[in-house]
Formats: structure tokens, sequence, C-alpha cells
């Protein structure tokens, strides 16, 4: 007796298992998530991000960003990320639908990044982080990324409006000013669109008792 057509429906069954547990559920179940509108406030979350802010999100993941910081809250009981001020409520699967990818990341060298642009919505402290995370956070393990940057003349009119306001050992020699290129403008779009904060039925905000 052949037991070849038995073991050809017994590898095409659990391969076709394994599709309809892996792919085909999660997709029904998650791929169908939408944007929730707030009853309240007609607020609408997640918002999908600005052209310039989708660039930045390749420019995150061309730098390697992914692989010292995270996107993801811990919900409470399972780490200190709220009680940070990481966040106000832990991620979940709705948090990520404009993303065609996830970038979770696995490593907190640094800090999380998930509400980054609530945290610090000032863009040209965003600037001197990149340029040396030594401006603005004495001690960071951070590398620096001048390369983002360019060194250019002052112009007759005085400095432009995007310069960077640089002083001491990081100012530019007498005569000259740094400012971003296009992709440090764009990656600074994207770390400020992280926010996280939307108040969703799965995951709703704690909101703060009165003192």
């Amino acid at each position: 007796m052949s037991y070849g057509p038995l073991l050809f429906l017994g590898i095409l069954f659990t391969l076709a298992s394994s599709w309809v547990g892996l792919v085909l559920i999660p997709q029904r179940q998650l791929g169908a998530l939408e944007q929730f509108t707030d009853t309240n406030t007609a607020a609408i979350y997640p918002q999908a991000r600005a052209g310039q802010a989708q660039q930045g999100a390749e420019q995150y993941r061309a730098l390697g960003c992914v692989y010292c910081h995270t996107q993801q809250i811990r919900p409470e009981g399972y780490g200190a990320d709220i009680t940070r001020g990481w966040g106000r409520r832990r991620t979940v699967s709705r948090d990520y639908i404009h993303d065609k990818t996830v970038m979770l990341g696995t490593m907190r060298t640094g800090p999380d990044l998930t509400n980054i642009g609530e945290r610090q919505s000032d863009s040209s402290w965003h600037f001197k982080h990149l340029y040396n995370p030594q401006i603005t956070s004495a001690g960071s393990v951070m590398p620096s990324y001048p390369f983002l940057f360019e060194t250019r003349p002052i112009g007759p009119f005085g400095s432009s409006t995007n310069a960077l306001a640089l002083q001491g050992v990081f100012a530019p020699p007498v005569g000259f000013e740094v400012g971003p290129t296009l992709r440090a403008k764009q990656l600074v779009e994207y770390l400020r669109s992280l926010k996280s904060s939307g108040d969703l039925p799965e995951a709703p905000v704690k909101k703060e008792e009165p003192k």
C-alpha cells in the first residue's frame, strides 16, 4: 500500500491549518481595524501621517533608530513605561493601522519613542539632539548624525530661520551656520508625529484623579 497520497494530504492539511491560524484569522481580526471617532469630541484617531512625516519613517528605518528605540508601551503591571511618562496608556493594534512597517523594536538602549511627539514637540530640540545628543542630553550614548546637516556661509541678511542655535564647542566657525538637510526635516517631522494618546475603547487613557 502506498502512503504517498496520505502523506501529501497530511502535509497539505498541516500547511493549510497553519496558514489559517497565522495569516487568515489575524487578518480578519486586525485587518478590519479602522480609525476610531470619539463621539464626545469628534476626534479621530489615529491620524494618517502627512507626506514629509511618512518620508521621515523611511529615514528612521534607514538610520537604524529601531535598533535602540522601541515604539510600544507596555501595560501597567508589565513594566514602568507609563510611570516613566513614555505614554499615557498601553499601545494596541489600532495604533499602527497607518504604518506599512511597524517598528516596534526589541531593545531600549534609549527611551521608547511611541509618544515622543507629545513629550517633545519642539522641532529645534530634535534638530539639536540629532546633530549632537550631548547638546540636549548630556551623557547620552546615542551617536550624533552631523551628516544630516550642512554647514553653510551666513547670508547677507543674517542666519536663516532654520539654522541651529549652537553655542560653545558645538558652534560653527564665525560667519557660518548649521542647518538641517531635507532628510533631517523629514525625520524630525516623523518623530513629532509619534503620538499615541488617543482614547480608544480597547485602551482607554487613564484619567488623572483630581488633587
